[in-house]
């Protein structure tokens, strides 16, 4: 098969890939028509690609459009999957929706930019003081319960399976898990069951390759978010052959869809 790469550096080590800067490919278009897949194109290329060419992309499509920023990955999962999403409101940030907030949610509480990762754009609301600076930087207001928590799970699925799964613990005074934010990997195994519920929730979704955050409180499993285009630190200290898995799913899907016809 023939595959296209936008990303060189998440597929270097992929074999048999043709690399394309993704500003060029207009003037490549050919190339990109006869290809069977396109690997990981940047989000403003998926609708002109699907829809305009009606290429196969990987991740999905439905991975690219639910994990493009929390309040669509959020309202899916709260329609979907409540059980499993920490109390949460979405508003526009108006002064009536501001009240509400500071009407419904104890101190501390958490929240969020819209568009963030690696723990970026994440905030712990201690007051109310820090409520109002963090309402000057959104149109939106995204707020969730604080869990009280040291430590969260990333598990990351990639095509139809759980590759790899760690813990992430927080550095000192610092209430981010995020290794980027100083958190530390250890592998200690993780709950079955964990690895059981984002099974489930990305193969009902459509979801073929994100990092989930979960936690663990009191009993109960809470997604927080996860992340297409996840940092690989977990796959590569543990060796995980990501080109591999990723190669190998999408023979199977393409000896599947030939298979139909």
């Amino acid at each position: 098969m023939k595959y296209i790469s936008f990303d060189t550096l998440r597929t270097y080590d992929f074999n048999g890939i043709h690399f394309l800067k993704p500003d060029l490919y207009l003037k490549e278009i050919e190339s990109v028509r006869s290809a069977d897949w396109i690997l990981f194109p940047p989000y403003w290329q998926v609708n002109a690609l699907v829809y305009g060419l009606q290429k196969k992309i990987f991740p999905s499509i439905a991975t690219y459009h639910l994990g493009h920023n929390k309040i669509e990955m959020t309202r899916v999962l709260m329609t979907s999957f409540p059980d499993f999403v920490p109390y949460t409101e979405i508003l526009s940030n108006t002064e009536y929706n501001q009240e509400f907030i500071l009407t419904y949610f104890d101190y501390p509480f958490i929240a969020k930019e819209v568009k963030s990762s690696m723990g970026q754009g994440v905030y712990k609301i201690d007051n109310y003081t820090d409520f109002k600076n963090y309402c000057a930087l959104t149109e939106t207001l995204y707020v969730q319960e604080y869990l009280p928590i040291d430590r969260d799970m990333r598990i990351i699925f990639i095509g139809d399976q759980v590759v790899s799964s760690y813990w992430r613990i927080a550095a000192k005074d610092n209430f981010k898990n995020n290794v980027a934010q100083g958190g530390e990997i250890t592998y200690d195994a993780i709950p079955l069951e964990a690895i059981r519920i984002v099974s489930q929730i990305a193969i009902s979704l459509g979801i073929n390759h994100a990092g989930f955050d979960v936690a663990y409180v009191d009993g109960k499993y809470y997604i927080f978010e996860f992340n297409v285009m996840f940092g690989t630190q977990g796959l590569i200290d543990k060796k995980i052959p990501y080109g591999s898995i990723v190669l190998d799913y999408l023979n199977r899907m393409e000896l599947a869809t030939s298979s139909l016809k």
